[in-house]
C-alpha cells in the first residue's frame, strides 16, 4: 500500500466518524417525510397485489398498492396505484393519496355520530365510542381510522371483506361526517 493510499483511507475513516458524530444527519432507517413539510404525515400501506396481464408474449405482471396517509388530526386521504415494483407503487399511492386528502370531523378522540355506508357489497359500520375504549376495527377500517387520528370507536364490516371496498366504504362515511351542533344550528335559522 502506498502512502498515497494510506491518506486516502484516513481521510475517508475521519469523514465517516465525523458523519456518525453529526446530530443533524439523517438516520437511513427512519421514515422520511419526502415533501419536508412541517407535520408528519403517518402512512399506512392496507393492501399489496401482484397482478398479472396476459400479452402475446407471456404474461406482464405489476403491483398494486392501497394506501392510507394522514395527519393524525383529521385529516386523511386514501389511493389505489400501480407500478412495476412494490416500492414504486407504494410511493406513487402516497403522493396521490397527499393530493386527495380530506378534512373529518371529530368529537376529541372519537367520531360525532354513528354512520352505516355501503360500498359495493362492502358495508361498514362506524359508531362513537367512550373514551378508553379504543379502537375496534380490522383491516382496512383500522388503517383509515389511525391515519385520521380516532382513538375510540367501535366497527363491523358486513358483506364483501375486500380491503380496497371496505377502504373506500369507511372514506364515503368519514366523508358524510358532520358536527351535530353546527347541523342544528343550520336547522333552527
Amino acid at each position: 500500500m502506498t502512502t498515497n493510499n494510506k491518506t486516502q483511507d484516513n481521510n475517508n475513516q475521519n469523514r465517516n466518524n465525523q458523519n456518525r458524530n453529526n446530530p443533524n444527519r439523517r438516520n437511513s432507517r427512519s421514515r422520511r417525510n419526502r415533501d419536508n413539510d412541517e407535520f408528519s404525515l403517518v402512512e399506512n400501506v392496507i393492501k399489496i397485489r401482484r397482478v398479472s396481464k396476459t400479452v402475446k408474449g407471456g404474461r406482464n405482471l405489476s403491483f398494486n398498492a392501497m394506501v392510507a396517509v394522514g395527519d393524525g388530526a383529521g385529516r386523511v386521504g386514501i389511493a389505489l396505484a400501480s407500478a412495476s415494483a412494490v416500492p414504486d407503487a407504494v410511493q406513487r399511492a402516497v403522493k396521490y393519496a397527499k393530493e386527495r386528502m380530506i378534512n373529518v370531523t371529530l368529537n376529541n378522540t372519537t367520531l360525532p355520530h354513528e354512520s352505516v355506508i355501503k360500498f359495493g357489497s362492502s358495508k361498514v359500520m362506524l359508531k362513537p365510542a367512550a373514551p378508553g375504549t379504543g379502537l375496534i376495527a380490522g383491516g382496512g377500517v383500522r388503517a383509515v381510522l389511525e391515519a385520521v387520528g380516532v382513538k375510540d370507536v367501535v366497527s363491523k364490516t358486513f358483506g364483501s371483506t375486500n380491503a380496497i371496498n371496505v377502504v373506500y366504504a369507511t372514506m364515503e362515511a368519514l366523508k358524510g361526517m358532520k358536527n351535530p351542533k353546527k347541523e342544528i344550528s343550520k336547522r333552527r335559522a
